[in-house]
């Protein structure tokens, strides 16, 4: 790539650095179980798909909820909440989307994919600084240090601790400034088109799509797959 000399990459984090391990739907069943709810596994999958359209109505109509920690905490609670009116609870449904939210601040709730660590110790080595610019709640730093990324962060930008939110230029503005690097000497890489992709390279950055689960959706860039072929992307 032509251009200034990369200096920084900065990561997404769902679905780019992380997965729910367990899965969402077993975090759930346990949570209900704990609350005297028994339900099929299989039962709590088929509503996942409403789960997951009701977060992305939430998104569609204004996804600056992200910047907010309230409002963050209410969406994935309304999320949960369904489910449980879904499988017959009301009365209980919200306290205990509530302990579900709860559960996804714990480390031991998540697990790191493969090639992260590895990746980051690359870049690193090359004398690159790595961070994170996520739409994520208060709880991202203790997380990504519980799962031993403390060490190869420089950086953790999450957009309710500053009050933006990807695909914002600002907060994409603020990452670069806090590793005192300027946007064209900078790479960003993550999952979304919309958030991450195009809000980005707005700002001059540099951007590299991750399609860790070949939903290939046709946005005109070709995603990578693995982090294991990152610095060619980079062009490093």
């Amino acid at each position: 790539m032509s251009g200034s000399a990369l200096r920084a990459v900065f990561f997404d984090v769902g679905n780019t650095l992380l997965y729910a391990s367990p899965s969402v739907s077993e975090v759930c069943r346990s949570v209900l179980e704990r609350a005297g709810h028994f339900r099929d596994i299989s039962v709590i999958d088929s509503y996942m798909p409403l789960v997951d359209a009701y977060y992305e109505e939430r998104y569609a109509e204004d996804d600056g909820f992200w910047a907010d920690e309230e409002r963050t905490s209410s969406v994935w609670v309304g999320m949960y909440s369904l489910l449980c009116r879904q499988l017959g609870i009301e009365n209980e449904a919200v306290a205990i989307a509530r302990h579900v939210y709860d559960e996804f601040g714990r480390p031991d709730r998540w697990a790191l994919y493969d090639d992260v660590r590895p990746a980051f110790e690359r870049l690193r080595e090359r004398g690159l600084a790595v961070g994170v610019i996520s739409n994520w709640d208060s709880r991202l730093q203790g997380l990504l240090e519980g799962l031993g990324l403390g060490d190869v962060l420089s950086d953790i930008v999450g957009s309710a601790d500053v009050g933006l939110h990807k695909p914002d230029p600002r907060i994409f503005a603020l990452a670069c400034e806090r590793l005192g690097v300027q946007p064209e000497e900078a790479a960003h890489v993550g999952d979304h088109h919309y958030a991450d992709y195009l809000g980005s390279t707005a700002l001059g950055m540099r951007a590299v799509l991750i399609d860790r689960h070949g939903v290939k959706a046709d946005h005109g860039v070709t995603p990578i797959t693995t982090f294991d072929v990152l610095e060619g992307e980079l062009g490093l």
